[in-house]
């Protein structure tokens, strides 16, 4: 049965590209995606696929329950967008100013909802249940993961798998982890209070940017001479914001930036250092300061023998010829909330195209990937079912 659902999602290559076409031209931000949930609805009740709307916020879920027992699983695609504007010269560019489906969220929608028009045509003897997870808000804390999961509709699901069209993997190559997989990504905010003046009178002032300067240059050193050589942990600044004139010593600055950890003990490690690093300096210079630190998403830590499953299941899928354990990327992602409330494992979808990386303003995939995707959610959610069925 495997091998002709694959056949069917190969003939729909070309639906599955014109959906994800249509959908990178009209992309919605993180909680704003009212359009693209609908869209997705209208889909399944032209299926006839029972479904549930705004579950959790924006999410959507249609379940189809198979002919067969078996477990209940869920397969997880995101859809929301980024506030990016999209530099590609193609037919599909995004006509929403400013916004843009930066990152394949509009793929990974594409793959799952062709998966399930494909899936209804076996349901008959179908083993189990697939809840088709369309879930909102992933690029912007605190989600939509969460929200979907306190509002219990997931509590029947015994497993999860979801994919990631990863545009930095070559096309054909799988990759995921056995434990750790995705860093946590958190956020902080520093702004600095100091003393202007005029910018031929340093001696009078309390200069904010050279204080703003050494902490930049301070924090690094937090992660190579503060942390364990053997921890893995990134303090990135992104944002350095002072100054309204050439002649004019700036009595404010504001660093904003990101926190990379992939144990929990590093993370409060890490806040601890950065407070103290930050109050020094400012003490040193006579400054006062304020400090928010936002914890994001966890790290994403795959279930072992789920993790092993998707390994497994992807030699069944002709297009892949490379399948891979990975070390852990410091991307983040809200899946991590699916994986600490059930058994379930995350993966990368080779889909390198132009080489230019996720969040990017000329962001593509080779869309060659998103019938891969769907074929190795399936293959997954066909191993586990004989699995769990093999133990009895």
């Amino acid at each position: 049965m495997l091998k002709a659902i694959h056949n069917k999602l190969d003939d729909l290559y070309p639906e599955m590209v014109e959906i994800r076409r249509f959908l990178h031209q009209y992309p919605e931000l993180s909680f704003q995606e009212t359009k693209t949930a609908q869209y997705i609805a209208d889909f399944y009740e032209e299926l006839g696929i029972p479904y549930q709307q705004n579950v959790g916020g924006n999410g959507v879920i249609a379940t189809l329950e198979g002919g067969k027992p078996g477990k209940v699983v869920a397969l997880r695609a995101d859809f929301d967008a980024l506030p990016i504007q999209d530099e590609k010269d193609v037919p599909y560019k995004s006509k929403i100013d400013g916004v843009m489906h930066a990152c394949g969220h509009d793929g990974h929608t594409a793959s799952l909802l062709t998966l399930a028009k494909v899936m209804t045509a076996f349901q008959d003897d179908l083993p189990g249940t697939i809840l088709f997870l369309h879930q909102h808000a992933e690029e912007y804390a605190p989600g939509g993961a969460q929200p979907i999961i306190e509002s219990g509709a997931l509590d029947k699901a015994d497993a999860v798998f979801g994919t990631h069209l990863w545009a930095t993997t070559p096309f054909g190559v799988l990759q995921t982890s056995k434990d750790t997989f995705m860093a946590g990504p958190d956020r902080f905010e520093i702004t600095i209070q100091g003393q202007g003046g005029h910018g031929g009178y340093p001696h009078q002032t309390k200069d904010a940017i050279t204080i703003g300067s050494r902490l930049v240059s301070q924090l690094q050193e937090i992660v190579s001479r503060r942390l364990d050589p053997l921890s893995t942990a990134v303090i990135s600044i992104g944002q350095f914001e002072a100054g309204s004139a050439f002649n004019v010593i700036a009595d404010k600055a504001r660093l904003v930036g990101t926190v990379r950890y992939l144990q929990l003990d590093v993370q409060e490690q890490i806040i601890e250092e950065m407070e103290k690093v930050i109050q020094g300096t400012c003490i040193a210079n006579d400054a006062s300061y304020t400090f928010d630190y936002d914890k994001g998403y966890p790290p994403l830590v795959n279930n072992t023998q789920e993790a092993e499953l998707v390994l497994e299941a992807s030699k069944q899928v002709d297009d892949i010829h490379t399948s891979e354990e990975i070390q852990p990327v410091m991307a983040g992602e809200d899946f991590a909330y699916y994986t600490q409330a059930k058994p379930g494992a995350y993966f990368f979808t080779g889909a390198k195209k132009e080489g230019y990386p996720h969040h990017h303003p000329m962001f593509d995939i080779d869309e060659r990937a998103i019938p891969v995707a769907a074929k190795t959610l399936i293959a997954a959610y066909f191993a586990y079912q004989a699995q769990t069925q093999a133990k009895g």
